[in-house]
């Protein structure tokens, strides 16, 4: 059929239409879209267990470097050690995973949305800077980074302080998540649920946006140097502990000031502002003991956490397609 019948063709089917009718979408259309839909779900079911595995793995010394951060007391490792123990001692050895349960709840949601959403946002600045489908220059890299870290945390943040409060507090305080929930709207108002928000977001950008592009860098590096497009996966451990131990260093005094902030209301302080907790943190206890407490412990937890949360997200990811692809080839 010429070009004029064809166009013919396709009006008379447009006036054949009824009601509410429309033509259907081209079949590379629907496809186009179906891959795109499926790339969504493997990033965030990827994400969601890259972190679940991640952070069960270092609870126990999550939850010690927390109680250090919101207290006066001078931070060691010796004297880390000994509260590890106590714990063990008075409570028991699942004590030390005491509100971890939160921490799932705060960290599935968190880390599926920041993995997926820093895959979308390679892909959309990659279809701005044409580089579709290829690494990311340094400063769109760095910025997918970042943006992925901002969007998960602004979602999340709720979720933080509830799992903050938990860990510094005994259990008698607070029975469940739903409890911190309701004490905290009853007891301190609901805007206490957002006390800290400022400084997380402020430390989340550079954060997250080193974090990605350390890794994404180093493996660009490596894929140049060894011709290998998938390094193993001890690499990719590697690769993800050096990106924490550099991302996690550079955000984190206010990393402590958000953890003052997030449980002023249980440990007897007053922090408004985050100039006015970091001025009361250096005059109480100092510069590098207190905006830098539990640093060293960060520097073990960190990018043991960071490691194998990159690695496990891009292993989950090739898992996933390799067996879309089975199942698509089988049918």
């Amino acid at each position: 059929m010429d070009q004029v019948g064809m166009g013919n063709a396709v009006q008379e089917r447009q006036g054949a239409l009824g009601p509410g009718e429309v033509l259907p979408r081209p079949a590379s259309s629907q496809s186009e879209g179906f891959k795109q839909g499926r790339s969504v779900l493997n990033s965030l079911l990827s994400g969601a267990f890259a972190g679940a595995v991640a952070k069960t793995a270092v609870a126990p010394l999550d939850r010690t470097k927390i109680i250090f951060q919101v207290s006066s007391k001078r931070f060691s490792a010796k004297e880390a050690y000994r509260l590890i123990y106590r714990t063990y001692l008075k409570d028991g050895f699942f004590s030390l995973w005491r509100g971890n349960s939160a921490t799932m709840v705060r960290v599935i949601p968190y880390a599926a949305i920041q993995f997926c959403a820093h895959e979308q946002y390679k892909r959309i600045l990659g279809q701005h800077y044409g580089f579709q489908g290829k690494v990311l220059p340094p400063v769109p890299r760095l910025l997918a980074g970042s943006m992925a870290g901002t969007t998960a945390a602004m979602i999340t943040y709720p979720l933080d302080m509830v799992r903050a409060r938990m860990a510094v507090t005994p259990k008698e305080m607070y029975s469940n998540i739903m409890h911190v929930f309701v004490r905290i709207s009853r007891e301190e108002g609901l805007k206490t649920i957002y006390r800290g928000f400022t400084p997380t977001i402020l430390g989340v950008v550079p954060y997250a946006g080193i974090s990605f592009f350390t890794y994404e860098t180093l493996k660009k590096v490596h894929a140049e140097h060894t011709g290998r497009s998938q390094p193993y996966s001890y690499e990719r451990l590697a690769f993800g502990a050096c990106a924490g131990l550099i991302g996690q260093s550079s955000s984190y005094p206010l990393d402590v000031v958000r953890r003052r902030m997030q449980t002023a209301g249980v440990t007897g302080h007053t922090y408004g502002t985050i100039s006015g907790t970091m001025r009361d943190i250096v005059a109480e206890e100092g510069v590098i003991r207190g905006l830098y407490k539990g640093l060293s412990m960060n520097w073990v937890k960190g990018p043991i956490a960071v490691g194998i949360s990159f690695m496990t997200f891009d292993l989950s990811q090739i898992l996933l397609r390799k067996f879309q692809q089975f199942n698509y080839s089988a049918r």
